[in-house]
């Protein structure tokens, strides 16, 4: 039952605007300002409405100290475990399910942008969650979507490796948060409105300083890939997985744009990407009436999605349930955890949270 008695609290003070400030409520007996709360209640009231008001002074100290912590924070919210047990429903062992955003809070994403890896399946995953499930995130997600996004930013420009990589996750982000904020008619985002349009002009910021990025020659003097026999050179163009580095490499020498036009090398990375059924229904012919791979390729990329391939991935396990990265431990009841690991594509791990 409720505790039913007398509010020890006073009734307040009644503050009245003069000539010289804001005073205390005038006393109507004595004709003068009231300078005391003592002076209208007894002493044990008085102790208890300071101790109350010192309270909620200290109260509102700590909140206003932690707001200010929050979003002045760069660092992600770390965890202790590296997994994360994706529930869908409710059981007698565990209450509700897991989202997208907690998901993105407990595996280690700030440290995986750090292994080479790991860093294209992160930018990969970055990249869908900027263009259809940001509003799925909640507040501490958003923030530490930004904070990964800034350290992978940070680390471009530092290494001056996968430049177009991060400008195509840029301009993703900021043709969907100006989607978001301007036509929607209202921010459907987690905090103030002012605050995404900070971000949005930070990452303008960003593109402008990876647009005038200048790649540094090596400072060391050997062999160049131009001094290998050409059929290593043709051998490591083969590895490429982007026709675009292909282009791109047959812009640095004269001898690269000829190995880089060889027709079975965009052959083989047609039929690499593509099943020979799409391959049918987009055949091109050049002059000499031979087929002209390598505009088969961009045609083919406009039409179809590429073949993904990273160095590690998350994995879920179907034993017990538990999405980590490769390698990490986790506790598995199996008697083969390794056989019960499935790999995850960073569009499998979305598809994971959708309900």
């Amino acid at each position: 039952m409720p505790f039913l008695g007398q509010d020890w609290r006073s009734p307040g003070q009644s503050w009245v605007k003069t000539a010289d400030g804001w005073k205390r409520f005038l006393d109507e007996k004595s004709g003068s300002f009231v300078s005391d709360l003592s002076s209208y209640c007894n002493k044990e009231v008085y102790n208890k409405e300071n101790l109350f008001n010192s309270l909620n002074y200290d109260v509102a100290a700590k909140k206003r100290k932690k707001d200010m912590l929050n979003s002045k924070t760069k660092t992600q919210y770390f965890h202790q475990e590296k997994w994360i047990y994706v529930h869908k429903g409710s059981t007698k062992e565990r209450h509700g399910y897991c989202t997208l955003g907690e998901a993105f809070n407990r595996l280690d994403f700030s440290t995986a942008i750090l292994d080479s890896r790991r860093f294209n399946y992160v930018v990969r995953l970055l990249e869908l969650i900027a263009k259809s499930q940001l509003t799925s995130l909640s507040g501490i997600a958003q923030k530490n979507f930004m904070n990964i996004l800034e350290k992978v930013v940070l680390k471009v420009l530092e290494d001056q490796q996968n430049i177009r990589l991060i400008r195509e996750l840029l301009q993703t982000l900021y043709t969907s948060l100006c989607t978001l904020v301007q036509r929607v008619g209202k921010s459907v985002l987690v905090g103030n409105i002012n605050m995404w349009v900070y971000r949005m002009e930070t990452i303008l910021h960003w593109q402008q300083q990876l647009n005038s990025i200048q790649i540094t020659r090596p400072a060391f003097k050997g062999l160049t890939l131009t001094d290998l026999p050409l059929c290593l050179q043709l051998n490591i163009m083969q590895r490429l997985s982007d026709g675009r580095d292909l282009v791109s490499l047959g812009q640095v020498a004269p001898d690269l744009h000829v190995l880089s036009e060889d027709r079975l090398l965009w052959k083989k990375l047609c039929q690499y990407h593509f099943s020979e059924r799409q391959i049918r229904k987009r055949l091109i012919l050049s002059d000499k009436g031979q087929l002209d791979w390598k505009k088969m390729y961009f045609k083919l990329v406009r039409c179809y999605p590429r073949k993904e391939q990273y160095g590690d991935t998350l994995q879920l396990c179907r034993h017990c349930h538990i999405l980590s990265w490769k390698g990490t431990d986790h506790p598995c009841t199996a008697n083969n955890p390794e056989s019960c690991s499935v790999s995850l594509s960073p569009q499998d791990f979305i598809n994971l949270f959708k309900f």
